[in-house]
């Protein structure tokens, strides 16, 4: 099946003619002192559906935004463990298995590239794109030599590795603006530009004990810092401390813990506060099996393993219609359009590639 893209255009001139978010939503961050990488996320939004999914490696894929008649082509590279809601390949955050993390937040003052002769990316498919081809930071800001985002949802991103290295990507008047290194003294962001959260929060360190996003920002910020200085015997549980510091409680949907270093995935919901977590290192990756999926209602407890189930189009169907239907600006989307976006996964093709090795000897099956 070949998709053109056309529809799902349609849904980025939605997106951003009608969009305005529920609130100053998400607050991402990463905690690192030195050993331990740990990245934090609230996703805040209008509805929670949802569903973890286990991306595959070895899959051939066309991007769906070909607007410019140059659609992105790639092979997945690596596994990876996603949160999605508007589709399977179309993720709002996750980790591969080889410790990179992306994760997406809401930015009015983003502007994407004019076209040029770039291939051309969805800006949630731009996260699953990463995901399936970077290993690093250096990875992912790198790539803009190759791809651009098509017009959509105005977002910027938080990204981090297993080396602990970390930077915020926007697009600012039309190109990509990199913070890492020197330029990121604290690792944290939220719905301001980085440039803007951090004048802030030179200007108000303790912050006003609101939750708009600057705010949310300074907390964020300093938690990072103090982690770094007190180093807290229990990573995950501050990690997720400092979720509940910064959740917004009409809109915190998913408050979402990866233990970098460790390939470990943790989640919570709002109707399901319990933590629920993953060893992704347990994962068979290959792409000869079935997709292996979890919808985040599903009400189980600890390690959910035992609970991911083969993917079927029904699980899109559901996820992408309840999404859409629920979502105020997107509730006049043309049906055609969500039966597109659901049948996108079936244009990938599996043409393999081997299994990627660690130290641990752990990947490809469970211990």
């Amino acid at each position: 099946m070949k998709l053109t893209g056309t529809s799902l255009l349609v849904v980025a001139a939605l997106l951003v003619g009608l969009a305005a978010p529920p609130a100053d939503g998400c607050t991402t961050f990463l905690l690192n002192d030195g050993r331990r990488f740990v990245f934090g996320k609230n996703y805040d939004w209008d509805v929670r559906s949802g569903m973890l999914i286990v991306n595959q490696r070895g899959m051939a894929k066309v991007s769906v935004a070909d607007s410019g008649g140059n659609p992105a082509r790639w092979t997945s590279r690596y596994g990876s463990v996603t949160f999605n809601q508007f589709g399977r390949e179309f993720p709002m955050g996750g980790m591969n298995e080889v410790g990179l993390v992306v994760e997406v937040m809401w930015l009015e003052a983003t502007v994407y590239p004019a076209a040029d002769h770039r291939a051309t990316l969805d800006n949630l498919q731009w996260i699953q794109y990463q995901l399936d081809t970077a290993t690093t930071v250096d990875d992912v800001l790198a790539s803009d030599d190759r791809v651009r985002i098509v017009d959509g949802a105005p977002l910027h991103y938080l990204v981090a590795d297993a080396t602990g290295k970390v930077a915020t990507v926007e697009f600012l008047g039309g190109r990509m603006v990199a913070h890492t290194g020197s330029s990121l003294p604290v690792a944290a962001l939220t719905n301001s530009t980085y440039d803007g959260s951090l004048a802030y929060y030179e200007r108000w360190p303790q912050g006003l004990g609101s939750t708009t996003s600057l705010d949310r920002f300074v907390t964020a910020a300093a938690r990072t810092l103090a982690f770094a200085d007190e180093l807290p015997a229990d990573a995950l549980a501050y990690a997720f401390g400092t979720l509940s510091l910064v959740a917004q409680p009409s809109y915190t949907r998913w408050s979402i813990v990866y233990e970098i270093t460790e390939r470990r995935v943790h989640f919570r919901t709002d109707r399901l506060p319990a933590i629920r977590s993953l060893d992704i290192t347990g994962l068979d990756f290959a792409c000869k099996g079935p997709v292996r999926v979890l919808d985040l209602g599903t009400p189980v407890s600890g390690d959910i393993f035992g609970h991911l189930v083969p993917y079927t189009l029904e699980h899109n169907c559901s996820l992408i219609e309840f999404a859409f239907r629920n979502v105020p600006f997107l509730q006049g989307t043309p049906q055609s359009v969500l039966e597109e976006q659901a049948l996108y996964p079936e244009s990938t093709l599996c043409v393999g590639l081997p299994r990627i090795r660690r130290p641990s000897g752990r990947i490809g099956g469970r211990p």
